[in-house]
């Protein structure tokens, strides 16, 4: 039997998410900026095949909107590749650690999670222990815009 996060009292079938509609709102901005040009602008992908390697090897940015495999990642570990980058994973995205705050970082995972169907986000949910999702919204810090290049 698997345990499912509780529903909202108004809407039996919605799955109850993480984070803020201000965090996705961030979120949005962020990965605009940062992931579509990579990820695409409804973080769809680029290519057909996000499994095949490119001809130098590499994996090319998989689809982030729910259609591929990050939804297999515990939120840590999201965060970890926006950080560090891809290279761990055969990758070729760069670390985002110096340039987006953990806030931004989080707001961008919100944004193309809010992109997840509610059966993709609950199976999400329900394989993650509780200490990895915060089933309340994230607190923004106002410190969401980091302009001094940390």
């Amino acid at each position: 039997m698997v345990a499912l996060p509780a529903c909202n009292a108004s809407s039996s079938d919605k799955a109850v998410r993480w984070y803020s509609p201000e965090q996705v709102e961030l979120g949005a901005r962020v990965f605009a900026d940062n992931c579509a040009q990579c990820h695409g602008l409804q973080a769809q992908g680029l290519v057909k095949d996000w499994k095949q390697r490119l001809p130098d090897g590499s994996y090319p940015p998989p689809p982030l909107n729910g259609s591929a495999h990050a939804w297999h990642h515990r939120l840590p570990l999201l965060v970890e590749i926006i950080q560090q980058g891809g290279a761990l994973y055969d990758g070729k995205m760069p670390g985002f650690k110096s340039s987006l705050s953990e806030a931004e970082q989080r707001a961008a995972i919100a944004w193309f999670q809010s992109l997840w169907s509610d059966e993709i986000y609950r199976l999400w949910a329900a394989d993650r222990k509780s200490s990895d999702i915060p089933f309340a919204p994230v607190p923004m810090t106002g410190k969401e815009t980091n302009t001094d290049g940390e």
